[in-house]
C-alpha cells in the first residue's frame, strides 16, 4: 500500500458530477490506496443519517462496493501512540485538530502511507505525516 485515502476523496467519488482529476488518480493508484477505520466511520455515519431517497440505496451500495477492493485499516494501539503523542505537541502550540483528523493522520503515518485529502490544512500541522491532494 501507498495512499491512504481521506474521507472527502471517498465521498467526492459518489457525488453526482465528481472532480476529474480524484477520479482519475483513484483508479490510476487503486491498487495501492487504503482507507482507515476512522474513514469508514465518517462514511457508515453520513449513510445512516441520510434520509430515505433514492440517493440512499445508491450510497449503500457504493459502500459496499469500497469494502470489495479498500482495506479499512484499524486505529491500533500503535496509531493511538502516535496520535496521544501529536495531540501533547500540537496542544503545546495552541493547536487542536479534530480528533478524527488525528485517528486518520496516525493511521497513515505508522503505516507509512501518504495521506490523500482535500483538505491538506486540516492535516499539515502533524509530524512525520506525508500529505498529498489530488483535488
Amino acid at each position: 500500500m501507498k495512499y491512504l485515502l481521506d474521507t472527502n476523496i471517498l465521498s467526492e467519488l459518489v457525488r453526482p458530477n465528481p472532480k476529474r482529476r480524484i477520479v482519475e488518480q483513484v483508479a490510476l493508484h487503486q491498487s495501492t490506496c487504503a482507507s482507515s477505520a476512522t474513514v469508514w466511520h465518517e462514511l457508515s455515519f453520513g449513510l445512516a443519517r441520510l434520509p430515505a431517497s433514492k440517493k440512499k440505496p445508491l450510497v449503500a451500495a457504493y459502500l459496499a462496493s469500497l469494502r470489495e477492493w479498500l482495506t479499512f485499516h484499524p486505529y491500533d494501539d500503535e496509531a493511538a501512540a502516535w496520535h496521544g503523542a501529536e495531540r501533547a505537541r500540537l496542544e503545546k502550540l495552541g493547536v487542536t485538530p479534530a480528533f478524527a483528523d488525528g485517528q486518520i493522520a496516525a493511521v497513515a503515518a505508522t503505516r507509512g502511507l501518504k495521506l490523500v485529502t482535500q483538505n491538506t490544512k486540516d492535516f499539515k500541522r502533524f509530524r512525520g505525516l506525508t500529505v498529498e491532494s489530488w483535488g
